[in-house]
């Protein structure tokens, strides 16, 4: 159940301790909390500080959005494929894998020499659409398109991560791939485009905080927006099903006569068009994903401690929303200050993965508790399976 906060214009529903916040992702709250056009504000077990609004947030607003409460990775989110392999199945030496799977998905600011051939990506369709859509998009991104098309089916760096797990509680320990990654470059340009014009907008001049610059409906600002959101956002759904393609045929060039469940994905840094108390608002999921009843999602924790399939509520108190993962307890800098390459190597013990100091700061210890996270939103979602990776490919 939520902890209700008294804000300025709506209560903040908290689904994490008050006291555990800190008092900059609580400030941020209330500045959001105070925006006129806000209709409800929603807080995760793993909210933390963010740029203009707190990573796991749900802003619902009436007729206006604010490009910082999606973030710059537009369309992050998961994607999870069960297998039909069980541990058994894996080989001994989990090294191949890994390096099969990074030989086939560009890391980093990698990105592919030439595009990934969409018939590899068997269940979706309308690229050529898509594609041809680029040139309505905000002019500033046109110089982009090859560097997008190449970078459709690439990972990326930070949090983002490719795994092999594990079904925990299953005897056989069916195992898992699963993928965390968002719209790339092209998403970062277009919204940190978008956010400066909002900036400029006259009534964002008096906001507490210049990054939560909204664009309201019925302007051209925001007519611009969504067009360029909904598109990046279509990529990153994209670029994560080419992902699951390539991933796929990597455990298939190693365990041959593999075969897949189908997909499970979801975005967790969007916007939706969403109807509550009778409004129709938009819905800004910021580390957050949707949790419709029936909805399944995927919900992880860091490269060393495991992740969640979940099913969700329905919880019109959340805007039916759930945590997206087990959120950050310590800035990237300071985990890097704290901990070192053996840290690394001990927190990630079983798990074939990168243990070098240049990812250091995704080390366990930098996260909250996922077992915690998930014990706060049992009115949120519920748990269908529980996996541990044992391989861990990172950027």
């Amino acid at each position: 159940m939520y902890t209700a906060v008294e804000g300025s214009r709506v209560p903040i529903r908290m689904w994490a301790d008050p006291t555990s916040v800190e008092d900059q992702a609580m400030r941020q709250l209330h500045n959001v909390a105070n925006l006129p056009w806000v209709h409800g504000v929603a807080v995760m077990p793993d909210v933390h500080y963010g740029k203009g609004a707190t990573v796991g947030s749900v802003i619902a607003m009436r007729d206006a959005v604010s490009p910082a409460a999606v973030g710059v990775d537009i369309g992050c989110g998961m994607s999870a494929v069960r297998t039909s392999l069980t541990a058994a199945d894996l080989p001994d030496d989990l090294l191949k894998l890994r390096r099969r799977i990074e030989s086939a998905v560009p890391v980093g600011f990698g990105l592919h020499k030439t595009p990934v051939n969409p018939a590899k990506v068997h269940g979706v369709g309308g690229w050529d659409a898509f594609w041809k859509s680029f040139g309505d998009l905000h002019g500033g991104v046109q110089d982009l398109h090859d560097r997008a098309a190449r970078q459709i089916g690439s990972l990326g760096g930070g949090n983002h991560f490719i795994e092999v797990c594990l079904e925990q509680g299953d005897d056989e320990g069916r195992v898992w791939l699963m993928l965390h990654s968002g719209s790339r470059n092209i998403g970062k340009e277009l919204a940190e485009r978008h956010m400066a014009v909002a900036r400029k907008l006259p009534h964002n001049a008096d906001l507490p905080d210049p990054d939560l610059a909204v664009f309201v409906a019925g302007t051209p600002e925001m007519r611009a927006y969504r067009r360029d959101l909904f598109w990046a956002q279509d990529y990153a759904a994209r670029n994560r099903a080419t992902m699951v393609a390539l991933v796929k045929q990597a455990l298939k060039d190693v365990v041959p006569r593999t075969t897949f469940d189908d997909a499970i994905s979801c975005h967790h840094n969007y916007v939706a068009e969403e109807t509550y108390d009778g409004v129709e608002l938009l819905v800004t999921r910021k580390g957050a994903i949707r949790a419709g009843s029936g909805d399944l999602g995927i919900i992880p924790g860091s490269m060393g401690t495991g992740s969640y399939i979940v099913r969700g509520l329905g919880n019109a108190s959340s805007f039916q929303s759930a945590s997206h993962g087990a959120g950050r307890r310590m800035s990237r800098n300071k985990a890097k200050k704290l901990y070192t390459a053996e840290d690394l190597a001990a927190q990630t013990a079983g798990v074939e993965c990168r243990k070098d100091s240049g990812v250091v700061d995704e080390i366990p210890a930098a996260y909250k508790d996922i077992e915690t996270v998930i014990k706060a939103q049992t009115d949120l979602v519920e748990v269908v399976a529980h996996l541990k990776q044992v391989v861990c490919v990172k950027g």
